[in-house]
């Protein structure tokens, strides 16, 4: 059974499962979560507890002796596994997959691990666990979400929020939700009243947000132009090397053309995204920037970014960030007026 992590306490008061799946790219959702479950695990009797690491040198053995102790011998325990980054391979999918068969009343298994897609919450060793499980995907939540979480939290927390502080913290923390927690605790103190005003932010709180490189890219393949430039300063700010952003959008770029180029082949748009393992959530933004970016443009940016790449290893002295944040800005419909000579 799949649930969202606001869900889980409710579940939870239903009573508790043979397995937890937390899955996801935030650390702090996924922590939070885990000492949700391990708590009232505990005050239901589990007070043995024991962790390992999904890796080559793992002995599944002392995994399945966990499993087969029996409360009439030993207390009820907590087997927490942690998937690797890289996923599972064939024997540790069968590993776990014989790990489920030896679940029972007196272990509760916490499995953790990276944010999974389409094809690996379709493998046998993920569906073992329909019976009695749920699985909590633990995902950073993106720009249209955060304020809807940022809205949740202050609730918790019994703060009262107007909607230019929701909006502002979420700018503000972007990216950095641990900091996030930390602000609105922070925040919990300075205001016992719980009213959260612009100005009482900007007293008490600095900036927290903290930007990847692909979080550029999903600003520019969505055409948000004012985004993709806030992110780009923070990059910048950040010390990222504009090399890695570069090669980042080339990457993207190289993508579309190819994927414009089967287009006009005549090839379905279904067909390409599923070449291209575009994820459904994702679609509608590659049909956007499709519809934006035509062969030509694209070919354009393609050049200007390798000029662009050219000056940045053979001349030390030059300022890429100017061209970089014109390039962005071509990429989400904005009109420069740049030349190649000018890159």
């Amino acid at each position: 059974m799949r649930i969202y992590p606001e869900q889980l306490a409710q579940q939870l008061n239903k009573g508790l499962r043979q397995a937890f799946l937390l899955f996801g790219n935030e650390p702090l959702i996924k922590q939070e979560c885990a000492d949700q479950i391990k708590q009232c695990a505990q005050q239901a009797g589990f007070h043995e507890r024991h962790a390992f690491t999904i890796d080559n040198q793992l002995d599944w053995n002392e995994v399945l002796n966990c499993c087969q102790a029996m409360s009439l011998f030993s207390a009820q325990q907590i087997i927490e596994l942690e998937v690797p980054e890289s996923g599972l391979n064939a024997k540790q999918a069968k590993a776990l997959i014989e790990v489920t068969n030896h679940l029972n009343d007196d272990t509760l298994l916490l499995l953790q691990g990276p944010r999974l897609n389409k094809k690996q919450e379709s493998a046998k060793w993920f569906k073992a666990f329909d019976n009695n499980s749920l699985y909590i995907p633990c995902n950073t939540p993106d720009t249209r979400h955060l304020p809807r979480f940022i809205q949740a939290r202050c609730q918790q927390l019994k703060l009262k929020p107007d909607h230019e502080s929701v909006v502002l913290l979420a700018q503000w923390h972007e990216g950095n939700l641990l900091a996030l927690a930390q602000s609105l605790q922070k925040l919990t103190l300075l205001y016992p009243d719980g009213e959260l005003t612009v100005p009482r932010l900007q007293e008490s709180l600095s900036r927290h947000n903290h930007y990847t490189p692909f979080q550029l890219l999903d600003a520019v393949l969505a055409g948000q132009a004012k985004r993709s430039q806030r992110v780009l300063r923070q990059l910048q700010g950040e010390g990222i090397e504009a090399t890695i952003l570069l090669r980042t959008l080339q990457r993207e770029l190289t993508q579309l053309y190819k994927m414009q180029e089967m287009g006009m082949k005549g090839t379905p748009l279904n067909n390409i995204f599923e070449q291209y393992r575009i994820w459904q959530s994702r679609r509608e933004v590659y049909i956007g920037a499709l519809h934006r970016l035509p062969l030509t443009t694209l070919i354009q940016l393609l050049q200007r970014l390798s000029l662009l790449e050219i000056q940045v290893k053979t001349d030390y002295d030059n300022n890429p960030w100017p061209a970089l944040s014109a390039l962005c800005a071509e990429m989400c419909g904005i009109h420069t007026h740049t030349r190649l000579s000018d890159f």
